[in-house]
């Protein structure tokens, strides 16, 4: 049974940085593809980052160049990379295994998702 957990979380300044991390048990990171996704209050969940099982990444235009999605495939850990973030990052983030063939970027192609940890960046 696979499990996600998320942390690190927080409340910061617009232009300040925070790392997200996921714990991921009961699958390899080695050869699952995982993806960060976020929840703004009142808005659909929307993809952000993804680490594709050979390590290639892909990233929503709205966080390229700031966000980086990394992994330890030793620690079975995810991470999400933070900086210069502004107020509209302000969501819930995810983590989530990608378990359909529709495209790293579409939403129904993750399954299996963590709580969530909450991010907020106030102006």
């Amino acid at each position: 049974q696979v499990q996600l957990v998320e942390s690190g979380g927080g409340v910061v300044r617009a232009g300040d940085s925070l790392t997200l991390s996921c714990s991921v048990s009961g699958r390899r990171l080695s050869s699952t593809p995982m993806g960060w996704l976020r929840q703004a209050p009142g808005k659909d969940r929307e993809f952000v980052a993804n680490i594709h099982w050979r390590g290639v990444t892909y990233y929503a235009d709205a966080v390229k160049g700031r966000f980086t999605i990394s992994r330890d495939v030793d620690k079975n850990l995810i991470y999400l990379q933070m900086s210069n973030l502004k107020p509209e990052d302000t969501a819930t983030y995810y983590c989530a295994v990608e378990a359909r063939p529709i495209g790293v970027y579409a939403v129904s192609s993750y399954d299996v998702w963590g709580q969530g940890t909450q991010v907020t960046v106030s102006s």
